[in-house]
């Protein structure tokens, strides 16, 4: 029988990591989304408006992966029989997400340095780096759902689920640029942003028919009564930030400049009702089908001093996001170096 400390110090470890996992998702996710987006003619967009695409994220992308890191270090250190067990069977998809990360920040920083006629090969390195990012966690968390059977169903599950994360990023990056530009450029974000979210809602359709229907413990989690009845406000209030955000969309931009953060808003939602449909589903497991939260958690007497330090520093990160989103806050301008 686990003592009160021992039953509720690995809850708050794992509440962390999902809020860490959650806040990168939603930060990164556009940055990423946005990367994917850039287009790479002079018929889709000009050198100008790449640069403002660019130019919109900025002062953000390089922080946001601060989240991701929190999260894999709260793994590490909280759940190292979990991490262990985690990266041991996603050895290369792993290598494929930090290859891409990799790729985005050196092709940042040298676009922004080459002369102008070698700026689009650097364009290139950096859509490609965000869309191997973004396609290697979409496959890390099909395989981390099938309990990574790397067989023909759990290949394909993975390898489908890789499409529905990048469609989900592209869907909350052309938000993010609806709300921070202007004129052709936020025009054709709606039109991006209006396709990726139904690609993206599809996607969530067949994973919330497959995972039931191949997990038989999620299926009586979701469908038994009478939980039923309450967690049927989940797939509800999907279906209303929908039709609100697709009317907007469609109507744009005789929707107005003034309601231009809806989408990146109805992204969030779509997104935190994502993570609390996973959740749900395979809580307490932090492996599903392998290991729980506390078969899996460091000894107490280690985590009361983890659990210290996150509290101060958690609350430091968030501050100087907040921050970092306050100074930069607006329209976005021309990316400058000095």
């Amino acid at each position: 029988m686990l003592s009160g400390l021992e039953y509720w110090l690995p809850v708050l470890f794992v509440g962390l990591m999902a809020l860490a996992f959650f806040i990168y998702a939603v930060l990164d996710g556009y940055d990423l989304g946005v990367g994917i987006l850039l287009p790479m003619d002079n018929k889709s967009a000009t050198a100008s408006e790449r640069d403002t695409m660019i130019a919109s994220i900025g002062p953000f992308w390089d922080a946001n992966e601060t989240w991701l890191v929190l999260a894999v270090g709260l793994m590490l250190i909280a759940f190292p029989s979990a991490h262990s067990l985690v990266l041991g069977n996603l050895y290369l998809p792993a290598l494929a997400l930090l290859v891409g990360l990799i790729l985005r920040g050196v092709a940042f920083d040298f676009r922004a340095k080459s002369p102008s006629v070698h700026k689009t090969r650097w364009d290139w390195v950096f859509k490609l780096g965000s869309l191997l990012a973004t396609y290697s966690q979409g496959f890390m968390i099909g395989m981390y759902v099938v309990g990574f059977e790397y067989n023909l169903w759990g290949l394909a599950f993975a390898l489908f689920s890789g499409v529905c994360v990048s469609a989900g990023y592209c869907f909350i990056g052309a938000a993010w640029l609806i709300m921070k530009t202007e004129a052709d450029l936020q025009r054709r974000a709606a039109n991006w942003a209006r396709t990726m979210l139904w690609v993206t809602l599809l996607g969530l359709l067949l994973i919330s028919v497959v995972n039931p229907w191949v997990n038989p413990e999620v299926f009586s989690k979701w469908f038994e009564l009478p939980q039923f009845f309450i967690l049927l406000l989940v797939p509800l209030t999907l279906l209303l930030v929908t039709m609100i955000t697709e009317t907007y969309l469609r109507g744009f931009p005789g929707t107005g400049e003034r309601w231009c953060w809806l989408p990146f808003c109805a992204a969030v939602v779509i997104f935190l009702l994502s993570f609390v449909g996973l959740g749900y589903s395979f809580f307490p497991d932090i492996v599903p089908g392998q290991l729980n939260i506390w078969q899996a958690a460091a000894d107490s007497s280690a985590l009361v001093p983890i659990g210290i330090g996150a509290a101060v520093v958690v609350p430091i990160i968030l501050l100087y996001t907040a921050f970092s989103y306050r100074v930069f806050w607006g329209k976005a301008t021309e990316l400058k170096y000095h």
